[in-house]
């Protein structure tokens, strides 16, 4: 893990592989196999193993007839099944899609925009840069600002499927994201908690989920609870409202079928 670091040394937020796929469904409060089908694919029985996109990390391909592309990052799984194969950046692009299935964009419009910005235009991983918007139908793209346009130019926000100007600027923008200088997101403020505040930041707590309150990793204060110790006694060592730990022990717990 240590040759996956930035400089600065925080955790590499394209390669170094944080989350399951079930922490990173939990976290994003969508169902296990949702976020699955959106990380390695869309398949046929016979397809074996999708491709899975990364940043020059690939899962590899058996033969059959792949159904729909992967649209998140992941990186190699190496032994289990239970291994962390979802980069920061891959939970940034969770996070993106999930608003954007929820504000009513089909993936009949995403999945051929991701494809036209990757694969003809060379933008790579759209979902968690700061320059993609939605207006809720249609996926948009801001042409202008990924190429540094001059100050006090219009924004140049396209249909990414059609090619066809956006007039209107009442796009959507994605408030749970705060963005590095490079254009991709830096720290997630993760949806699946209805009261506590929790954050992802690859610099802080090795890139798991941190309370914005009192700064403690939420697996550090449930690993307290799961122990047996008193709610109100973890929030108080932990330094975290009572009501937000609370939270994040039902989101940790799994509902029942």
């Amino acid at each position: 893990m240590t040759a996956l670091l930035e400089d600065g040394g925080a955790l590499d937020r394209f390669r170094a592989p944080l989350y399951t796929i079930a922490e990173a469904a939990r976290y994003l409060g969508v169902p296990e196999s949702t976020f699955g089908g959106w990380a390695t694919g869309y398949r046929s029985r016979s397809a074996g193993l999708a491709l899975g996109r990364s940043a020059g990390l690939a899962l590899g391909r058996s033969a059959g007839s792949a159904l729909g592309r992967p649209l998140l990052t992941t990186v190699a799984r190496r032994d289990s099944r239970r291994d962390a194969v979802v980069p920061f950046i891959g939970l940034a692009e969770g996070l993106v899609l999930t608003a954007m299935r929820r504000g009513g964009v089909p993936l009949q419009r995403v999945r051929p925009a991701l494809a036209r910005l990757e694969d003809r235009l060379g933008v790579r991983h759209p979902l968690a840069s700061r320059w993609l918007h939605t207006d809720g139908v249609e996926v948009l793209f801001d042409y202008a600002e990924v190429e540094d346009a001059a100050a006090g130019e219009a924004p140049d926000v396209v249909v990414v499927r059609s090619d066809q100007r956006v007039l209107d600027m009442t796009v959507e923008s994605w408030r749970r994201i705060e963005f590095a200088e490079d254009g991709y997101a830096r720290l997630l403020r993760l949806p699946a908690y209805r009261t506590a505040e929790v954050v992802v930041d690859p610099a802080r707590g090795f890139g798991q989920p941190v309370f914005v309150r009192g700064g403690a990793r939420v697996e550090d204060a449930l690993s307290m609870v799961r122990a047996g110790v008193e709610l109100e006694t973890v929030a108080a060592e932990y330094r975290v409202p009572a009501e937000h730990l609370l939270d994040a022990v039902g989101v940790a717990t799994p509902v029942a079928a």
